[in-house]
């Protein structure tokens, strides 16, 4: 069956692994011009070698793991479809959290450079959480089955999340937080905890639920690859619906008990958006665990039940770890390095660098932030349908431009320039609030190049979001390691360089007098000397 890209293996698998050199013996990639064209596809006719292995693989995975394939065939495509559109809820939420809490979070008083402390969480429950709960979620024997309590679970902690976050000012000031006041230390508080349980909510659902399509497809590689185009689609949906619910400014009207005497426009439009966020989730969870069954696992009675921790397995590969995975981890560290300042604070520079407003003026300045807020998410919602779009024509590009080494290099480039583009974008925007005045709106001209920058940015986010996991695949396939443990060290890549810029952009951007800019021309720098390794080291 198909592996979830965090599951754990057993000690005897990695002993072998490490036996054959974890990640070694991939020099046979550099002769090939594409490495799409070692997946497997529908219409391709493969070897006969190739077809012998991918059974005796299938063999090993049935005997190491008591999945649902042991149990039942490959299950209907509906019921794939209505486990997979349980993505539509997470990304919803997801969406909001880019566009809308970095600006809520100034609103209730956190000082700028201190913000992106808060999203420390992302990267921290990436690191911890998901592979924790995957880990456990293939050992779970429940009667409902070994993946609905999981899911079930985070949906309920997402709730109680939405909760916290859209109605900490409210809290906060039947706690003590004066509505005039510049911090208001008790509303950042119950926000902050609600943000930690939000995040860790969203990777609660997110391991179980591709690891319940995995179980759903018994192995079967077409309803595999279908099922997780499912899953990236309704991603897609939710992501397009977060950033049209939070471009639109009057959405608090459908909701009017929203707006309270500690909670303004802005916010009662924030707590609207997670009511619409939390109800989809909700629905399309209850349907999916109503109508799918999870069959109750048991280990079997001749298996191992000693199994390596899933962090041991871990840390214990990168003492075997060879030079192909070691480039792309790098390739990868840099890659998050450049796009973790714009994603905290995109929609923040188009509220305070393009519309030239502020969380903490008056109310003119106020209401100039929230306009620059809403278009910025209007920017992130072209951006997911321009992710979308080029995720369904990326193995088409890859064959044309020769690999995927010279595609990732070279959207690299795009993102360096986009990046280094908004320094021009803000200073075309400065030079006309001189000219018309302070309380100026961009002109037309200005506000599309901004919206570009963020409908071009789409094309090396979906990049992004696929190369390095299935140059990772490839690398491990190519060295008999596990996927589960393969994809764990890459995701590793991946938060820990957010904990980095959590850590210091905020810091930068006070050293050079406040603002976005520093950050993201950090992050145009970091896309472009990721770009030349891509290019010059990658197999």
């Amino acid at each position: 069956m198909a592996e979830h890209p965090l599951d754990s293996v057993g000690v005897k698998d990695h002993e072998k692994q490490t036996e054959m050199g974890l990640f070694g013996n991939v020099s046979s990639l550099k002769d090939k011009p594409n490495f799409f064209h070692l997946l497997p596809h529908q219409h391709q006719t493969q070897p006969l070698s190739d077809l012998q292995a991918n059974k005796d693989a299938a063999a090993v995975n049935r005997q190491s793991s008591s999945s649902a394939a042991d149990l039942n065939g490959p299950s209907p495509m509906r019921k794939m479809i209505s486990v997979a559109s349980i993505a539509a809820g997470i990304q919803f939420g997801w969406a909001l959290q880019l566009s809308l809490l970095t600006p809520y979070v100034q609103l209730l008083g956190v000082p700028h450079k201190w913000s992106s402390f808060i999203w420390l969480c992302g990267p921290v429950s990436g690191l911890l959480v998901q592979p924790s709960v995957g880990y456990f979620s293939d050992r779970c024997k429940s009667r409902f089955g070994r993946r609905r309590p999981f899911i079930a679970t985070g949906a309920l902690l997402v709730a109680v999340a939405v909760v916290l976050i859209g109605y900490a000012a409210d809290f906060g000031h039947s706690m003590g937080d004066k509505v005039d006041e510049p911090v208001k230390m008790r509303a950042v508080v119950i926000f902050a905890l609600g943000f930690w349980i939000l995040d860790v909510a969203n990777n609660t659902l997110q391991g179980p639920c591709r690891a319940f399509l995995g179980d759903l497809a018994a192995g079967d590689a077409n309803k595999t690859r279908t099922a997780n185009a499912f899953f990236s689609f309704f991603m897609g949906v939710g992501n397009v619906l977060g950033y049209a619910a939070g471009s639109y400014t009057n959405l608090y009207k459908i909701f009017p008990f929203t707006m309270t005497k500690a909670c303004d426009i802005y916010c009662a439009n924030l707590k609207s958006c997670f009511f619409l966020s939390i109800t989809l989730l909700l629905v399309v969870t209850i349907i999916a665990l109503w109508y799918v069954e999870d069959k109750q696992w048991s280990p079997k009675a001749d298996s191992d039940n000693e199994k390596t921790p899933f962090f041991g397995e871990i840390f214990g590969a990168f003492k075997v770890m060879k030079r192909p995975m070691w480039m792309l981890l790098i390739v990868t560290a840099l890659n998050w390095i450049a796009w973790f300042p714009f994603l905290l604070y995109d929609t923040d520079w188009m509220g305070r660098e393009v519309y030239g407003g502020d969380s903490k003026g008056d109310d003119k300045m106020k209401k100039l932030y929230n306009q620059g807020i809403h278009v910025g998410a209007l920017g992130l919602m072209l951006n997911s349908i321009v992710l979308g779009v080029m995720s369904l024509g990326i193995e088409g590009i890859s064959k044309k431009m020769g690999g995927a080494k010279r595609l990732w290099g070279a959207v690299n480039i795009i993102l360096a320039v986009c990046l280094a583009m908004t320094v021009l974008v803000t200073k075309k925007a400065e030079e006309h609030r001189r000219i018309a005045g302070p309380m100026a709106l961009p002109t037309d001209g200005i506000r599309a190049g901004a919206l570009t920058l963020f409908a071009l940015l789409g094309i090396p986010f979906a990049i992004t979001f696929s190369i390095p996991f299935v140059l990772a695949s490839i690398i491990t396939s190519s060295s008999g390691a596990g996927q589960g443990l393969s994809l764990g060290v890459l995701n590793m890549a991946i938060v820990i360089p957010q904990m980095v810029v959590s850590f210091g952009v905020g810091p930068i951007d006070a050293l050079f007098g406040g603002g976005n800019l520093p950050g993201f021309v950090v992050g145009a720098i970091t896309a472009a000397i990721s770009s030349v390794v891509a290019f010059s080291v990658l197999p």
